[in-house]
């Protein structure tokens, strides 16, 4: 009994820290495939992943960078199983389809489109310190990379959005 009882107790865990880890993994999924249903879907399958290869995690402090690795992972699988379905916009726009006219701010638009355009080696870096709150150590050892390369991927992410964005880049007073 008592082996069943910290088996229950394991679980019990493991399935607080997917609850708890759950909302940022999505919007990490979100950023990733720009389209809520994958990065449900990923998700979903991300955690049945998880699950299955639980105990190899061996400390729960590294839960959070395992999961973005398992995110990025079942993402990039995702291409390899499912075809997308294409929509004709022509015919979207000349019915005049009303998801064509979603409601957000421009500035905040804009700036999404403009992420959205980065290269991955420096969108990637970018949204795992805005969004998911990533110190540069940790991005480092996420993306296998030197600090200093993170560095200078959040420095040029940077200096391609305000570039994106129509601001101007010059330092100098004119």
């Amino acid at each position: 009994m008592n082996d069943q009882a910290a088996g229950n107790a394991k679980r019990a865990r493991f399935q607080a820290l997917c609850q708890a880890l759950r909302p940022d993994l999505l919007r990490f999924a979100f950023w990733l495939s720009r389209d809520h249903s994958v990065a449900e879907d990923v998700v979903q399958e991300t955690m049945l992943r998880a699950w299955k290869a639980q105990d190899s995690l061996a400390d729960e402090a590294a839960a959070k960078p395992w999961f973005l690795t398992i995110i990025r992972r079942e993402y990039a699988r995702t291409f390899e199983r499912k075809r997308f379905d294409t929509v004709d916009v022509d015919a979207l726009v000349a019915s005049e389809e009303p998801l064509l006219a979603a409601e957000e701010a421009q500035d905040l638009a804009e700036l999404r489109r403009a992420v959205f355009r980065l290269p991955d080696d420096y969108r990637l870096p970018l949204v795992l310190q805005v969004l998911m709150g990533y110190t540069t150590a940790e991005i480092a050892r996420e993306l296998d990379l030197s600090n200093a390369a993170v560095l200078t991927r959040l420095f040029r992410a940077r200096q391609q959005l305000r570039v994106l964005c129509g601001e101007n880049t010059r330092s100098d007073p004119e």
